[in-house]
């Protein structure tokens, strides 16, 4: 008991003398204007990642959605112009996207194979290779604007606990001033430079994970939708040759 009497008594000198340490509002309040400054661009880039997470949220759902209702319709089709009607009947989508470039692609090219009695007019293996580079190069079109501003979400989880760093280091240096003021290192000199060094690691975690798994998750999803949209370009070529066009 006479051991604890001398804490409980600086703890209650710290009540007293540091209200700042009562709530993390007058925490932030009291905080220098540096130390502010690091959290009020923390909280910035907070508001931007999860404005970003919510928006890639809702365009995934509606890409895989929309690609999904079209693919499921495109397999059941027999022939180009089949899929040409579903293409106009279901919502617009990156896989009618790349669809539609295929056929401008068939409408502006003419076949190298003339026709015969006994085959259509065909492709050449060039103009199918091209062809392919066409998709491709739409595939990866539809890739970059789906995957537009994920690599931010990267960039906020990397960058945001350096930023809690400093602030950390400049609550570090306020508990120093707090000692050298005060003359001594008991727990009220240097409470209010540690909790505000706390506060910005707090702050900047808070910021950094969620971004960081959010990045994960969408290059995940991006990945899988480019690889979907490679695999029904095969298909779609696959589908000219069953037609008789390759």
């Amino acid at each position: 008991m006479a051991v604890m009497e001398p804490m409980l008594l600086q703890l209650s000198t710290v009540g007293g003398a540091a209200p700042a340490s009562s709530s993390l509002i007058s925490l932030v309040i009291t905080s220098d204007p540096v130390t502010k400054f690091v959290l009020a661009l923390l909280a910035v880039l907070s508001l931007a990642s999860w404005g970003i997470m919510f928006a890639k949220w809702r365009a995934f759902s509606t890409a895989e959605s929309n690609g999904q209702s079209f693919v499921h319709e495109f397999e059941r089709a027999r022939g180009i112009d089949d899929a040409m009607l579903l293409a106009q009947r279901v919502k617009s989508s990156a896989f009618t996207a790349v669809f539609s470039r295929a056929v401008q692609f068939l409408h502006d090219t003419k076949p190298a194979l003339g026709a015969t009695s006994d085959r259509t007019a065909r492709l050449s293996g060039s103009q199918v290779e091209a062809l392919r580079l066409v998709l491709d190069s739409e595939t990866g079109k539809e890739r970059e604007e789906l995957g537009r501003f994920i690599p931010w979400l990267a960039t906020v989880g990397s960058v945001s606990p350096l930023i809690g760093l400093f602030g950390t280091v400049l609550g570090v240096i306020e508990a120093f001033e707090g000692i050298a003021t005060k003359g001594s290192g008991n727990i009220g000199a240097v409470a209010p430079g540690i909790a505000t060094a706390l506060l910005a690691t707090a702050a900047a975690l808070a910021v950094a994970i969620p971004a960081a798994f959010a990045y994960n998750v969408f290059a995940a999803r991006l990945n899988r939708f480019d690889n979907a949209l490679e695999g029904f370009g095969s298909e779609l070529i696959a589908l000219m040759v069953r037609e008789g066009r390759i």
